[in-house]
């Protein structure tokens, strides 16, 4: 699009009405016209970045985030989403909380939330869990605002739960939309969404779920594959299969990566814990058991061990359509003699695409700027024009 208004006639066709004042949980809960929305408001708030146009629609305010897993992109993509939006950030050390003294939820998220507009966490580790612990915070200061506590709800964004990761997906799609020529051009496009081999043991569901969640809404013909034994969770299974049935596209499950590799338009290896293997993990955390999550780290090490073979290769993206299928990843990756031994992806291959790698990123920050605007601002096409005609500078020249 060539203007800040292409951008707001197509926002203004949409709609979107029920993300105002509302949060942000999973891609799947939401409707066609809401997640475009998402997309749209994100490259309106590129361009005008781009353009060195202003786009703080706060004078004040915080973002409030909570990360009970390590993060690097996804940290400092809700920093930066907060910042260009206008807000300040308040990183919530739940070591440094009076949370390890037994605060409840109800009263840290209404002490955090007195001049919170958003609140982000990132809560991945524990199946059956994380979506529970952000539903109970997002019920809390809905509770707050409403008995006059707060001024205002603070809108919650899901930075990764043990289900989706719906920042991550989001940035993904971005991502394929702009390398393959728009949203109509994804339908009838295959995608395989693969598990690789890693060294480690543990990492979340989420990516692959999400993206399995999310990628059959746009009419994809979406692949899962893995060994047999790292399944998912059936529920969002049973997701994609409707979401493909909807949209005209396909939705699949093998258990041989060439097959997923050959003719695939987007690939996407990496590594994930079987679901059933986290299900055990989430109940010895619960009772305590240190003896008993050691033991199952061990065995799945192992497990993992007799599949290093299924690792993204030259050889096999030679397989992919033209040879030439977009390579994605949450990162980091596991890099084959960078990173460790032997892992997810050869060295020549993450090589080739380090620059695509770092693109696909680059849409984070701009995707959680939209999904806050969105819910804060009733008519954020409005707001876009208000920012253009007061057109104030980004940085002065």
């Amino acid at each position: 699009m060539k203007t800040l208004q292409d951008y707001i006639d197509k926002l203004n066709a949409l709609n979107f009405k029920e993300m105002y004042e509302n949060d942000f949980f999973l891609t799947w809960e939401k409707t066609d016209d809401e997640l475009e929305a998402v997309w749209i408001l994100a490259d309106a708030l590129r361009y005008m970045r781009e353009h060195n146009i202003s786009t703080k629609v706060f004078e004040s305010g915080l973002g409030i985030s909570l990360f009970r897993d390590n993060s690097t992109r996804t940290r400092f993509s809700f920093a930066s989403a907060c910042n260009l939006l206008g807000l300040e950030v308040q990183d919530l050390d739940e070591q440094k909380s009076q949370i390890a003294h037994g605060e409840t939820v109800r009263e840290t998220a209404n002490m955090i939330s007195f001049m919170a507009d958003v609140i982000g966490i990132r809560d991945d580790m524990y199946i059956g869990k994380g979506n529970a612990y952000m539903h109970d915070v997002a019920a809390a200061v809905s509770q707050g605002h409403k008995d006059g506590i707060l001024e205002q709800k603070p809108t919650l964004v899901n930075l990764q739960c043990d289900i989706d990761h719906p920042t991550q997906c989001m940035a993904d799609a971005a991502h394929i939309m702009r390398e393959l020529g728009g949203i109509k051009n994804l339908k009838g496009k295959k995608i395989a969404m693969t598990w690789a081999y890693s060294p480690s043991y543990g990492k979340p569901l989420s990516v692959p779920q999400g993206v399995i969640g999310l990628m059959t809404r746009l009419g994809m013909n979406v692949v899962l594959a893995h060994p047999e034994g790292y399944e998912v969770m059936p529920e969002v299974l049973d997701v994609a299969a409707k979401n493909a049935q909807k949209s005209g596209g396909s939705f699949s499950v093998t258990h041989n990566m060439a097959d997923a590799f050959k003719d695939a338009d987007v690939v996407y290896p990496k590594s994930w814990a079987p679901y059933a293997a986290m299900e055990i993990r989430t109940r010895l955390y619960g009772d305590g058991n240190q003896a008993g999550i050691d033991t199952l780290e061990k065995e799945l090490l192992a497990q993992n061990a007799d599949h290093t073979d299924w690792c993204c290769t030259e050889s096999l993206m030679e397989t992919t359509k033209d040879g030439k299928a977009l390579y994605l990843h949450c990162l980091p990756a596991d890099i084959n003699g960078v990173s460790c031994s032997e892992g997810e992806v050869e060295a020549s291959v993450f090589d080739r695409y380090r620059d695509s790698l770092y693109k696909e990123a680059s849409y984070k920050p701009y995707v959680i700027a939209a999904m806050i605007m969105l819910a804060k601002f009733a008519n954020p096409g409005e707001t876009l024009k208000a920012l253009e005609e007061r057109a104030v500078p980004r940085k002065m020249k």
